[in-house]
């Protein structure tokens, strides 16, 4: 432990000294055309870790003027995505990295964990999905209950009629729902095995049914960085599948996607769309992260190019017929900013400029000076598309120091339209909502 004490120092203490802080306005990395500079590559990548710090007693994240935040939930261990269920229970996905993860990175894997462990991410997996109720509409739930256990890094639900299709790191399984119960005993169904093994870089699967509830769509991470592990890593990686209940068959919806997490449907135009985590280690102003449409049979780059067609020379061997037919993104969502969580509002509690925009729930970055994200978002919606600039919704989570109070991850509309965020970090699940006299009105 010695050695990798000694290691860690040389290591992170010429990062702390050398990395620059950026110079370029944070505008230019949003919106439909963002500014993509040079690669800046440098022998030894940023680090900068927002470490973590309890929230003061009674400090709540910040909303915009007319809304009030609430704690929904606390107390929890490490949520991270949520889903609304018909009667307006909440399932709260708590879940981590999978124990076994990225086989082979020796001292590489092992530097990673500690700094893991600083942003508040080290914890060991609860395995579980929580239910949070909300019995007198209050906008506060009163009891939590262990609705499923036993898992492996759970992440996105699912309800289809009575059944409840959960995404464990390995696995789509699928459980037999009663409303209104608050624990399910069986171990439930296994409907399709999903990309894991030795290396499984991005862990996480979330899922989303169709509007007519025949198939779910399934996300599915890269398992590199930018293609370092090699081509054949990536094989059935980076991408969105369909998974066709009735037949139990699965198919690439969309490839090239380096880490897509959050999906939701467009209420104007029903078009499915997708935030995804772009690369990391070409400098501070790359790559933006993005939500996009997503196309059926589209190609988006990974690992061979980024945005579109912008060849990312690191990876090799090249494959210039792809990058040909690489999609550009519809909106670009800051670089490094981590954007995990998508929903578009189709609430009636919010103003109606609200209504047919997106709320993304962004995690913050660990290799960006000055930090980025650590908030959640709002892109306002025209005609089924980006109309505006990215405005701050849930902020507060970074101390003025610098310190890490919570990280925004799954986002979520309650029963009654407001906004949930779940907080990894602070262990909480915030509620946001019109200030006066909304609470619990249709």
């Amino acid at each position: 432990m010695r050695v990798h004490t000694v290691l860690i120092a040389m290591l992170v203490v010429p990062l702390a000294a050398c990395a620059a802080a950026s110079t370029a306005p944070e505008e230019a990395s949003f919106g439909p055309s963002p500014t993509l500079p040079a690669p800046d590559q440098s022998l030894v990548p940023t680090i900068h870790v927002a470490s973590v710090e309890p929230r003061p007693a009674g400090m709540h994240p910040i909303a915009p003027p007319g809304f009030s935040v609430t704690p929904f939930a606390a107390g929890l261990q490490h949520p991270r995505w949520l889903y609304t269920l018909p009667n307006g229970d909440v399932l709260v996905a708590e879940s981590n990295t999978p124990e076994s993860h990225d086989k082979g990175r020796g001292l590489v894997g092992w530097i990673t964990k500690q700094f893991q462990k600083r942003a508040g991410a080290g914890v060991p997996s609860p395995d579980r999905i929580v239910l949070l109720r909300d019995a007198d509409n209050d906008g506060i739930a009163e009891t939590q209950s262990v609705f499923i256990e036993r898992l492996h890094s759970p992440f996105g639900m699912a309800l289809i009629g009575n059944q409840l299709y959960v995404a464990d790191t390995d696995a789509l399984l699928r459980f037999d729902y009663v409303t209104g119960e608050t624990r399910i005993a069986s171990q439930g169904a296994k409907v399709a095995d999903l990309p894991a093994g030795p290396i499984n870089h991005h862990w996480t699967k979330n899922i989303l049914a169709s509007r007519d509830g025949r198939r779910l769509y399934i996300t599915v991470g890269s398992n590199s960085n930018a293609g370092e592990n090699g081509i054949e890593a990536e094989a059935d990686r980076a991408r969105i599948l369909e998974f066709d209940i009735a037949s139990g068959t699965m198919r690439a919806y969309a490839t090239g996607l380096r880490n897509p997490n959050g999906m939701s449907w467009q209420p104007d135009t029903g078009v499915l769309w997708t935030a995804v985590n772009e690369r990391d280690e070409l400098g501070n102003n790359l790559v933006p992260d993005y939500m996009t449409s997503v196309k059926d049979g589209g190609f988006y780059g990974f690992p061979f190019s980024y945005y579109g067609q912008h060849v990312d020379a690191r990876v090799k061997p090249q494959d210039a017929s792809l990058v040909g037919r690489a999609i550009a993104p519809d909106y670009a969502l800051g670089n490094h900013t981590a954007s995990l969580g998508l929903v578009f509002y189709d609430g009636k509690l919010f103003p109606n400029r609200y209504r047919g925009g997106a709320f993304v729930g962004q995690h913050g970055s660990w290799n960006r000076k000055p930090f980025a994200g650590y908030k959640v978002i709002f892109v306002p919606f025209q005609n089924g598309q980006p109309s505006g600039g990215p405005e701050d919704f849930l902020t507060g989570f970074l101390s003025p120091d610098g310190h890490a109070f919570g990280r925004p991850v799954g986002v979520a509309l309650d029963a009654r339209g407001a906004l949930l965020v779940a907080d990894d970090v602070g262990n909480a699940v915030w509620r946001i909502a019109p200030a006066t006299g909304t609470a619990g009105t249709k």
